[in-house]
């Protein structure tokens, strides 16, 4: 059964900042990857209904378990909606032989201005069961701390 996880943080960046960083290819190489990995880009059209395809390279071969190939995860994604400065939801799927990572997984993130600067929240719906809750917890945590770093 799948299954919807989340991952919230305060961000010392604006809205607009943040929202920028996850449009920048440059930039979701440098943050988006979760502690351990890094990315690699191959393609990416920041626009309603354009596409992406990336990876996920683990940095520690040794310990690698990569859903494409022993040492990556590959995976294309769509721009479903952009809402500057407040929302974008895209879907994301795994190229896997393995079928427990089959699917779309649904990714809203959305940009709320507080006192302290803004709210990210992360939902990802329909998240195959392949993907363990307390990893990708792991892996959403890290995103958001590694985007506080990037731009705060």
């Amino acid at each position: 059964m799948k299954r919807t996880d989340t991952a919230s943080r305060i961000i010392m960046a604006s809205p607009e900042t943040l929202y920028q960083a996850h449009l920048d290819p440059t930039a979701i190489a440098a943050w988006r990857p979760p502690k351990g990995m890094s990315c690699r880009i191959y393609a990416f059209n920041p626009q309603e209904g354009g596409t992406y395809r990336m990876a996920f390279i683990y940095d520690d071969k040794e310990q690698a378990h990569g859903k494409t190939t022993e040492h990556e995860d590959v995976f294309t994604g769509r721009f479903l909606e952009l809402i500057p400065n407040k929302k974008i939801v895209e879907v994301v799927s795994f190229e896997s032989a393995d079928p427990a990572f089959a699917g779309e997984i649904k990714f809203s993130t959305t940009f709320t201005a507080v006192a302290s600067g803004t709210e990210v929240d992360v939902i990802a719906e329909n998240v195959p069961p392949g993907i363990k809750r307390e990893d990708h917890q792991a892996g959403m945590d890290s995103s958001l701390q590694n985007l506080a770093e990037f731009t705060e």
